[in-house]
């Protein structure tokens, strides 16, 4: 059970650090703490009436279309106790019908804004409320985004750790207020889609730490109910019992109080995964599991039966669960389940996989309320100015239009017309894959610039083909401004669109758009190009085109797309978008690449770039990207000016010490074999997994059990560790850094003023993002923008101290409008 050791030397100058994950036992249990003791209180008063068979019933998925959601445990009809629900996914309610699409996770992180953020993860949670649903299977911060390439980057927001922390934590906050418990997923690694299930992500514990760990510590730190572990393999041992993963980095160091639930069908193991910290199973089968068709259910029985995981940690799993479940509220919150997953008939079978409970299985519920407005907004907001030469935008009744390229139309098919949105037809507002919605309609860039230009007075020509290269040129010759659109997709690897197996081949755009943008340039001056895509494309040559005036990125927008847009294009909304990630001229320019190619069951994939990714790793390397992270223009301008930084008497960092209480169980298990098995006359359900076991003369036990997995005795604390997000010392403010912003233009604007700081040490990056708000201001008005700059993030991870500590080396403030547009600068000297 030892975990494998992944020795990586780290291209971090001139001293290359090396680690080894140790295995971690006992997997801790949960205590409660700030923002959780009473739903721990609720949850052992419900978890003491439990039987054996009702907790382990808890804890396993009821099996793949066994009822009505994505993912279904099983139930307690004895307490009156109806299944959890959980379902997709991170852009609207999967498989459902009248509900919103969302802008994607990296769109929402364009808009740089913690109230759009906020606002979105509450509409969010409101229609997975109103779905009946108990357990939303979002947000997204794994992937990161170590690769441009990434398939399914798109969901989450970006590869800085501090936007992705913001970002997620904003977003939990925002879902769980509405009484549904957010899932954070895929922790954690899972950064391609190729060879997911079996790829190794290899890499060192300064780099867990300050890249890929730091937003799911935010997620943590926000109160997080659950966490969903991922495919892949760390250092050659899988996510979902990886007991260093798990036990250690999550449950100790972070102190997460809710449950780990795996991805559908990420689970390998029985009682290994259990002991190293998986709390419940989804969708239940376990694909190789023996005796059983799961690795739990009445698997996890045995197991218990037999000695080998014992009470607590069993105990656990459910408190965990049912303590996310009380800490938003499901207990007063939760309506009746009103849909199906599997159909979108009115009348069908509850038990899909089966066959079998016909019922009316979808009433149709229709959760959007006013959420169209939110989403246009936050689709507007999210764009990204690149561009704009001669002031070309805002445009004002323009004489004569042309809109160009296919992905500024309606899809032929409908907005919904192929399954998991695996096609790209038309205007590009979402991936693919199970991070997907039904859109109840989506508004086309064509349709609305149509409308505008009725408004106006304003001659419009629609070209719908990417193809057609001389019908474009002729419209584009004719048009006092030529709109031109061009995408590049990606998704989820369980299929191929246009042979991308999730991840991007390239890092071009798709459908020949390169060629329909150079030939509409050629013929109009006045040329704005429009990208709707899932990351970076390569478009220096289009930014360094003379006839390319204006370049937008409205990256996945959701149902209010074009409406989203023609509010930019026309001065509706002044662009306050910033690039979430950096553009860059090449692909070999971010320094990693997808492994395509393997001819081994378990790929190895070394992330010997360390910490330097994305525009760390441009700094790093001195890369000129095309635009670089933080960037976005304006309609107006600002200026900076009179920096302060204040140090602060918040007192010095202090390790966390003593040790935790026992491992507390909660009622009496009935250890007799013959009570556990199925009850004479007891009618099953095909394909549905139970808490049974099969015979009452038990297997004799083959598993090793990891030494200390057992060990229920009072714990040692981490020196880093403490409920929830880590030691409470770390969110202690060190530095308040202020600076005034000016509006220096002719109309109101919204600046996003990016504070980064400098850890000082020669092999850490330049600078990283630190801090970030968002500014109105009206003309000629100034603002002062402040910053709390607390010890973690002046801090670097020690791996030997297992420790956060201020190294000795000079530290440096920088505020400014992107990660290469520092304006203001401070040193920052430290407490003694």
């Amino acid at each position: 059970m030892r975990i494998s050791a992944a020795l990586l030397a780290l291209a971090a100058g001139a001293s290359a650090q090396r680690a080894t994950f140790e295995p971690s036992y006992p997997s801790p249990w949960g205590t409660g703490g700030p923002g959780w003791d009473e739903a721990y209180e609720k949850a052992r008063e419900f978890v003491s009436k439990l039987t054996l068979l009702e907790k382990v019933n808890l804890t396993t998925g009821t099996g793949n279309q066994a009822d009505l959601c994505t993912g279904n445990t099983g139930s307690v009809p004895r307490l009156d106790f109806r299944h959890l629900c959980l379902q997709d996914g991170p852009v609207g309610v999967r498989y459902t019908d009248k509900n919103s699409v969302f802008p994607a996770g990296i769109s929402a992180a364009a808009t740089w804004s913690r109230s759009l953020l906020r606002k979105r993860g509450e509409a969010l949670g409101q229609e997975f409320a109103g779905k009946g649903i108990d357990i939303h299977l979002g947000p997204v911060v794994g992937p990161l985004g170590r690769n441009p390439a990434g398939g399914r980057n798109f969901e989450a927001f970006g590869p800085d750790p501090y936007l992705a922390g913001v970002a997620v934590a904003e977003t939990i906050i925002g879902a769980q207020s509405a009484g549904v418990v957010a899932s954070v997923k895929h922790y954690i690694l899972n950064e391609q889609e190729h060879f997911r299930s079996g790829i190794s992500s290899n890499l060192d514990d300064k780099t867990m730490h300050e890249v890929y760990l730091w937003p799911f510590a935010d997620a943590v730190r926000a109160g997080v109910g659950s966490v969903m572990c991922s495919y892949n393999q760390i250092n050659n041992s899988y996510a979902c019992e990886n007991s260093y993963v798990l036990n250690k980095l999550l449950k100790n160091e972070l102190g997460f109080q809710g449950f780990v639930v795996s991805d559908w069908g990420a689970q390998h193991s029985g009682v290994a995964s259990a002991l190293a910290g998986l709390d419940m199973t989804m969708p239940g089968e376990g694909f190789g599991a023996v005796g059983y068709s799961s690795f739990w259910g009445g698997a996890l029985t045995e197991a218990v039966l037999r000695g080998e995981i014992p009470q607590w940690r069993l105990d656990d799993m459910v408190i965990r669960i049912m303590a996310a479940f009380y800490k938003v509220g499901r207990d007063t919150k939760q309506i009746d389940i009103n849909y199906s997953s599997w159909t979108y008939e009115t009348e069908g079978p509850r038990y899909w996989a089966a066959k079998m409970g016909n019922t009316t299985v979808n009433k149709h519920v229709d959760v959007q309320g006013t959420h169209g407005e939110p989403i246009r907004e936050m689709g507007a907001k999210a764009t990204v100015l690149l561009k704009n030469t001669g002031k070309a935008l805002p445009l004002v009744r323009e004489r004569i239009i042309a809109v160009i390229g296919e992905d500024a139309q309606d899809n032929p098919d409908g907005p919904n017309g192929c399954v998991d949105r695996v096609c790209n037809n038309g205007t590009l507002a979402m991936g693919w894959g199970s991070a997907t919605a039904e859109y109840p309609y989506l508004i086309s860039p064509a349709t609305a610039l149509e409308k505008q230009a009725a408004a106006d007075g304003t001659a419009f020509i629609n070209v719908k083909s990417n193809f057609d290269l001389e019908t474009a040129k002729s419209a584009a010759r004719n048009a006092t401004v030529a709109i031109v659109f061009a995408n590049a997709n990606s998704g989820e690897g369980y299929t191929t669109l246009d042979g991308n197996f999730g991840d991007r081949n390239n890092l071009t755009l798709w459908k020949g758009g390169d060629e329909l943008i150079q030939a509409v340039a050629e013929e109009n001056s006045n040329t704005v190009v429009v990208i709707h895509s899932v990351g970076p494309v390569l478009i220096d040559h289009i930014k360094n085109n003379p006839n390319v005036s204006a370049i937008l990125w409205a990256g996945l927008p959701g149902q209010e797309s074009g409406n989203s847009l023609t509010d930019v294009l026309y001065g509706k909304v002044n662009p306050q978008g910033r690039t979430p990630f950096t553009w860059g001229k090449g692909a070999k320019d971010w320094g990693v690449s997808i492994l395509f190619n393997s001819t081994s069951p378990t790929p190895q994939q070394d992330f010997a770039e360390g910490v330097f990714i994305d525009y760390r790793y441009f700094d790093q390397q001195d890369i000129e990207p095309s635009f670089e992270f933080g960037f976005g223009l304006s309609y107006t301008n600002f200026t900076y000016s009179s920096i302060t930084a204040a140090l602060q008497e918040n007192g010095v960092y202090k390790p966390a010490e003593g040790t935790t209480p026992p491992a507390p169980t909660y009622g009496e298990l009935d250890m007799d074999p013959e009570n556990a098995i199925t009850p004479e006359g007891f009618s099953k359900i095909p394909r549905f997994i139970y808490p049974y076991i099969n015979s009452a003369t038990l297997r004799n036990s083959t598993t090793t059990i990891p030494a200390g997995s057992q060990n229920g005795s009072a714990q040692p604390l981490l020196p880093v560790g403490g409920p929830s997000g880590g030691n409470p010392d770390l969110y202690k403010v060190l530095y308040v850094i202020s600076a005034s912003i000016t509006n220096t233009g002719e109309v109101a604007g919204t600046e996003i003023p990016q504070l980064y700081i400098s850890h000082g040490g020669p092999t850490e990056p330049k600078a990283v993002l630190r801090g970030f708000d968002e500014i109105y201001l009206e003309p000629g008005e100034t603002k002062t923008v402040v910053f709390n700059v607390t010890h973690r993030d002046l801090s670097n991870w020690d791996a030997d101290a297992q420790d956060w500590v201020l190294t000795e080396y000079p530290k440096k403030a920088y505020v400014g409008a992107s990660s290469r547009d520092f304006r203001l600068q401070a040193d920052l000297s430290l407490p003694k």
